[in-house]
């Protein structure tokens, strides 16, 4: 499930299973995020669509709903792809090399993960602060709970960065023979 491995066949260190919980928490939340919008996304048009075939009427907030869920279930199924190795990678260079340089091309590409997701994070304070004075013209909700998705989407990319970052500094081994074949490039 994920990028790098500790390479103790069988047995696991308590760090070993501390690191894998946090991952399989990130993942889990990904996947709660991603199931609750998209069932209320479906739900509140599916009964905006029954409602317009019996009453010649919808609900008219159903139409902002998308506007609030929609980036939520795009940032729960990013995190869920990236905790899960199922992200785009380039795999072809770490495939090439020898295990000590693949690990420090890891290294290198974990670090570069952790530092671009959280200066996205900081960089998107402007566009967060700047939604908290736009609203939904029927519902009045502000922007910010569908622009604060992003936050999430990036904290959660740079807890999964930062736990494989520790699994490849504790000897873990990076792109091994099955993990690169599970990623989409």
């Amino acid at each position: 499930m994920a990028d790098c491995d500790t390479g103790s066949a069988g047995r696991s260190r308590p760090a070993d299973l501390l690191l894998s919980r946090l991952r399989d928490a990130v993942y889990w939340s990904g996947v709660a995020i991603f199931v609750a919008t998209v069932s209320a996304l479906f739900t509140a048009i599916f009964v905006n669509v029954v409602l317009r075939y019996i009453f010649e009427q919808g609900i008219s907030w159903a139409y902002e709903i998308p506007a609030i869920l929609f980036p939520w279930s795009v940032a729960g199924a990013i995190v869920v792809a990236t905790a899960s190795g199922r992200n785009i990678q380039v795999a072809i260079l770490a495939k090439l090399l020898p295990s000590a340089p693949r690990r420090i091309v890891g290294l290198a590409v974990q670090l570069s993960l952790i530092l671009v997701s959280l200066g996205v994070i900081w960089t998107s304070g402007p566009i967060l602060a700047s939604s908290r004075f736009t609203t939904l013209s029927e519902t009045g909700i502000s922007q910010v709970y569908g622009v604060s998705s992003l936050i999430y989407c990036f904290a959660m990319i740079a807890v999964i960065g930062s736990v494989d970052l520790v699994r490849l500094l504790r000897g873990g081994v990076y792109m091994g023979e099955d993990e690169a074949e599970s990623s989409f490039s």
